[in-house]
């Protein structure tokens, strides 16, 4: 694979968690980058220490309205509410954004004749009934769930980009994210890293939903993005998982959490949320055979890393 030295790239929602890792790592391969947020739900200090940075150029600028930024070289689409909090606050924006707003997108790569990446979620097989998932699996999704906000939107993504790439001849690729965590992580989105983390450091109970027997598989920040960027200079044009293989129930990462945080451990249960899905564990063989990739940080050290960034965060805003 050949790098980025000296090409354009265009990453919405450059603002957020996985955004603003995304144009770290763009600007580290010698890419210039041209970052979009409307900062619904990303926030500036993710990107402050870019701020002024050569190559660098930050414009406020909700995706689902049209933008020229002129030639680009790729189009990186990552805008979308996608904690559970935020797209059931802004479950109209979410469901734009992922309309309107990755036409938008798609528009700017068909223009300029520019690869596109358009990042799509695990959330897109529902509550899975083929374990763990392959990319082949269409799901069972709820379409009028209280989630559906945002799955929906994710399904209408991947539908217009293959429509784009069939119709249009747009390069494109898709990334099925599965659960990442890590730094810039926003402590009160209501995802279960932060949520556990943050009542861990506050000395309160660990609030596990249903009976924490469903489970999760947890991908480190660092080794997400290398996937995505593996994709992005791929000429894979079908839905690509990726996420970290290695499973474990929301119980048993309630003790890892204690255990690494030195606190009591002492947990409360509430009902399980609608459509919350059971199970959730990727299959990597197609990232593996075509990308060469596979997660290498391990659930131990990537929650450190995580925990001291939380903990920086609190002292700085106490």
């Amino acid at each position: 694979m050949s790098g980025l030295e000296s090409r354009k790239v265009l990453v919405s929602g450059a603002a957020g968690f996985l955004g603003s890792h995304m144009c770290d790592k763009l600007l580290v391969e010698g890419a210039e980058v041209i970052a979009l947020d409307n900062f619904i739900t990303g926030h500036a200090r993710n990107l402050a220490h870019l701020e002024g940075k050569p190559g660098f150029l930050l414009i406020e600028h909700d995706i689902t309205k049209p933008i020229d930024v002129g030639p680009v070289d790729f189009v990186i689409n990552m805008a979308s509410p996608a904690s559970p909090k935020d797209y059931l606050e802004f479950p109209i924006e979410t469901l734009d954004v992922g309309s309107l707003g990755t036409r938008n997108m798609l528009e700017i790569a068909a223009k300029y004749d520019a690869k596109f990446l358009t990042t799509s979620t695990s959330e897109c097989y529902g509550d899975p009934q083929v374990h763990p998932q392959v990319e082949t699996y269409w799901g069972n999704v709820n379409p009028v769930g209280p989630r559906s906000c945002y799955d929906e939107s994710k399904r209408f993504s991947e539908a217009i980009t293959m429509a784009y790439h069939r119709s249009r001849g747009v390069k494109t690729s898709i990334a099925r994210i599965f659960n990442t965590y890590g730094p810039r992580m926003k402590l009160n989105d209501g995802r279960v890293v932060p949520a556990f983390v943050d009542q861990a450091l506050r000395g309160i109970p660990i609030t596990l939903f249903g009976d924490g027997s469903q489970t999760r598989s947890f991908c480190y920040v660092s080794d997400l993005i290398d996937g995505l960027y593996r994709l992005l200079l791929s000429t894979e044009v079908y839905p690509v998982n990726v996420g970290n293989p290695n499973e474990i129930t929301i119980r048993e990462f309630a003790e890892v959490i204690t255990r690494l945080t030195n606190t009591a451990g002492t947990v409360v249960y509430q009902p399980l949320p609608e459509d919350d899905p059971k199970q959730r564990k990727p299959d990597i063989t197609k990232a593996r055979t075509l990308l060469g990739w596979e997660p290498k940080v391990d659930l131990h050290t990537g929650l450190l890393e995580t925990i001291q960034y939380f903990q920086a965060l609190a002292n700085a805003t106490s």
